[in-house]
């Protein structure tokens, strides 16, 4: 009402009487919600009380307040809960990059716990667990009605331990175990390496040592190929990359961008909306992008992702995004705890949320599922790698020189090794694909 009633002074004297006799009644039913709310905190202590004294067994009180106040979090979203002391301290350790656990992000879906994704090279990763997977029950429990940290606590346990989890799986008809010994998590956030002339980063989340890992990494794979001049252009990685800082995603998408808005969030209150902007300087030196996306690309990697495709920085390949647009806050307590809140959504340079929505790929790309080759196919294959030069007694290229002969057996290496990637990461091979044709183009004029 304050506001309100600042904004009309100087108005007409009508206005003013209008304010006047609207306020009454307006302060009258703040007054009333106050008191409401007043009532409802006598009724929680009534509450408190009773179970204290007369539940069947003896209760520890402040473990009663731990759970009321995480209940009163866990209403208002999926990410918003309450921290207790060891789940603040084990939250801090995660975003320096090492940590105990299976190595998998989740988040809670109609009562069940739903992998965002698995983090690569982890325990989880290397059992098969897939972005998308339910997860209904631990070591046999069911978390059905658990909260996201009571399941979360469910599957944390010393390294080396074994854990097993019930899986439900798309396109899977019954629910299967799966058998994961725990495991120290070393995080290596962004890795770089060269697939023929292409630089491909992988970036697996977005902690304290992102884009330090990013920069140093693409710097000595662009070395490793001899110069700027020697590459085609850029591959970043973020799939099944579940996100994590706002401060990495906007370093990381600065480092690709001149200029121009990155992100912006905004609030409940529009005085604490944000908006971050990228500074001049672009590590791949203008050279073509593409992103690779999945479902499990959540958050921060959406943040990226959503960047360089309003810049035209960037061609998104891979399939549609998890749809995370919301930010959280950390916001210590006393008694060494913290509660998660989620405070604003965040949007990308053209304007858009992508909350519950995820983001589209400029060019939809699944992943195949790869079936062992059947003999009858190991048959065909050696038929159709006969050529007239393994015909017995044919005729030599004389008009081909050695230098010649070296190039195009050069050539047919790297087309076997494309061979070989295409089998192995069918989404990766196609967004390398695009930058060669991309580079050809470019040589072409």
């Amino acid at each position: 009402m304050r506001k309100y009633l600042l904004a009309v002074v100087g108005g007409t004297l009508a206005g003013a009487l209008f304010t006047t006799q609207v306020a009454g009644p307006l302060l009258a039913q703040e007054a009333d919600k106050g008191a409401s709310v007043y009532q409802q905190l006598d009724l929680f202590g009534d509450i408190f009380e009773r179970i204290r004294s007369q539940y069947v067994e003896e209760v520890d009180p402040g473990e009663l307040v731990e759970a009321a106040i995480n209940g009163m979090l866990t209403s208002l979203d999926p990410h918003s809960n309450y921290l207790p002391p060891d789940a603040f301290s084990d939250m801090r350790v995660q975003t320096r990059g090492e940590f105990g656990g299976l190595g998998i992000e989740v988040t809670q879906e109609e009562g069940f716990i739903k992998v965002v994704s698995p983090m690569d090279g982890t325990p989880a990763y290397e059992a098969g667990i897939h972005a998308g997977d339910y997860i209904t029950h631990v070591d046999g429990e069911s978390v059905l009605g658990l909260t996201l940290d009571e399941a979360v606590d469910m599957m944390r346990g010393p390294v080396g331990s074994e854990i097993v989890i019930t899986v439900v799986r798309k396109d899977v008809d019954e629910p299967f175990d799966v058998s994961i010994i725990r495991d120290t998590i070393k995080l290596t956030a962004a890795k770089a390496r060269l697939e023929g002339d292409t630089v491909v980063i992988r970036v697996t989340t977005f902690n304290d040592q992102t884009y330090a890992n990013l920069e140093e990494g693409l710097k000595k794979s662009v070395a490793e190929a001899g110069g700027i001049d020697k590459v085609n252009g850029f591959v970043i990685d973020l799939r099944n990359n579940p996100g994590g800082l706002l401060t990495q995603a906007i370093e990381v998408s600065d480092a690709f961008l001149d200029k121009g808005e990155i992100v912006s969030t905004r609030g409940r209150d529009p005085e604490d909306s944000e908006r971050f902007n990228a500074e001049p300087g672009d590590l791949a030196e203008g050279k073509p992008i593409v992103v690779l996306i999945n479902g499990g690309s959540a958050s921060a990697s959406e943040i990226v992702t959503g960047a360089l495709q309003d810049h035209h920085r960037a061609i998104v390949v891979g399939t549609k995004s998890f749809g995370k647009g919301s930010v959280q806050t950390i916001i210590p307590l006393r008694g060494n705890g913290a509660m998660r809140l989620t405070t604003a959504r965040y949007y990308t340079p053209s304007g858009r949320s992508i909350q519950a929505l995820g983001i589209a790929p400029d060019i939809l790309v699944e992943q195949p599922k790869v079936a062992p080759p059947s003999e009858e196919e190991d048959g065909s294959a050696a038929a159709r790698d006969r050529t007239e030069a393994s015909l017995r007694g044919s005729l030599t290229n004389d008009s081909v020189t050695e230098d010649e002969k070296r190039v195009l057996e050069e050539e047919q290496a790297r087309a076997e090794e494309a061979a070989k990637l295409r089998q192995e990461d069918y989404q990766l091979a196609y967004a390398i694909d695009i930058l060669k044709g991309l580079s050809a183009i470019a040589e072409a004029n």
